[in-house]
């Protein structure tokens, strides 16, 4: 385990108003209503405070809820009790910045019809990359591979000095590296969206999203 992405994170979410982030990510929603997959096993990375694991959860999915930070993902399950779906969402300690982390394990060996990657950051863009391509390997034939970033910045965010900019989506998919034998790509494009912020402000933002489904 690298502590210091733990740490980091742990820090994070214990600064953070345990009521952001609780709500499923509309665009991750919009995606699969287009797509509309049956409901079936979802791992979703980075589980926050849990709205995608509860969102999905709630429209039929069982979900693993993976997170590196133990305040995360107490609320994760905290979210899950309150909404009526504790039975369907299980909260996974993964540290997914470590290589040596074995995903299959901690996932208890399951395979996914979706795995889900919303707002999904690690400090290193390939350290992310090898993690999200683990991850993409534990789908079923026909899974699907979901991936939302920031592609601007939101007036109230955080902004790094040095900030290397945004990559273009064809770019992210790209660093992904999956065999296009074997994947075929469903989605890859930035959308415009209205973002609310932590005090209620709202603004335009752009998102990237990519969707890449495992081949039959």
């Amino acid at each position: 385990m690298t502590a210091g992405q733990q740490d980091f994170w742990e820090k994070h979410y214990r600064a953070l108003d345990p009521g952001w982030g609780i709500r499923p990510n509309a665009v991750l929603l919009d995606m699969l209503a287009r797509l509309d997959p049956p409901a079936g096993r979802a791992l979703d990375l980075g589980a926050g405070h849990g709205g995608d694991a509860v969102g999905l959860a709630a429209r039929g999915w069982t979900v693993t809820a993976a997170d590196v930070a133990p305040t995360a993902l107490a609320r994760v399950t905290e979210l899950a009790e309150r909404n009526g779906v504790a039975a369907q969402v299980t909260a996974v300690h993964a540290d997914l910045s470590d290589a040596a982390t074995d995903l299959a394990a901690v996932t208890g060996g399951d395979v996914f019809d979706l795995v889900t990657a919303s707002y999904f950051h690690l400090h290193d863009a390939a350290v992310r990359a090898h993690a999200l391509r683990r991850a993409a390997g534990l789908l079923k034939p026909s899974g699907l591979l979901v991936v939302v970033d920031h592609a601007s910045f939101a007036p109230w965010s955080w902004r790094g000095e040095g900030h290397p900019g945004f990559p273009a989506p064809e770019q992210t998919l790209a660093a992904l590296d999956l065999p296009s034998a074997e994947w075929t790509t469903e989605i890859c494009e930035n959308r415009e969206r209205i973002a609310t912020g932590p005090a209620g402000e709202t603004a335009p933002v752009t998102d990237t999203v990519i969707v890449v489904r495992r081949a039959v």
